[in-house]
């Protein structure tokens, strides 16, 4: 079901100094940045190998990455697995009897289709699984 790591997402508090540490002093290309409102992120995507680390920027206090934030501080908010359709991938982790924090897909960057699963499911990891859109990688 899960093809590769898709992404590592990272939660942070100023997304131009995180910028500067990832892009500048480590040397990841910039590859896309996008207001992802649906989810209340200022997001940036990152190369590194086969896949990006996300850099997230809470819009405003009453989001999940401000939450998080405000209880644990900057660092690894999710690790994202990409899978060929999200709603199949939904219905198997259903299925096998998975905490689900979304029951349908909703809007990702870059034109994605995205679904979270519950730590309490996955060792305390959140878990994002990730289509992604016609021709993105």
């Amino acid at each position: 079901m899960l093809s590769a790591i898709d992404h590592v997402g990272v939660a942070v508090q100023d997304i131009d100094a995180a910028l500067a540490l990832y892009r500048d002093a480590l040397g990841m290309a910039l590859v896309h940045r996008e207001r992802v409102e649906e989810q209340g992120v200022d997001a940036a995507l990152l190369d590194v190998g086969d896949g990006h680390v996300e850099l997230l920027q809470p819009l405003g206090s009453d989001t999940a990455v401000a939450r998080f934030l405000s209880r644990r501080g900057p660092g690894l908010h999710h690790v994202a697995y990409r899978v060929p359709s999200v709603q199949q991938a939904l219905d198997a982790c259903a299925a096998a009897g998975l905490r689900l924090i979304d029951e349908q897909p909703r809007n990702g960057i870059r034109g994605s289709r995205v679904a979270f699963l519950h730590p309490s499911s996955t060792d305390g990891v959140l878990t994002e699984i990730v289509q992604p859109a016609q021709g993105a990688h």
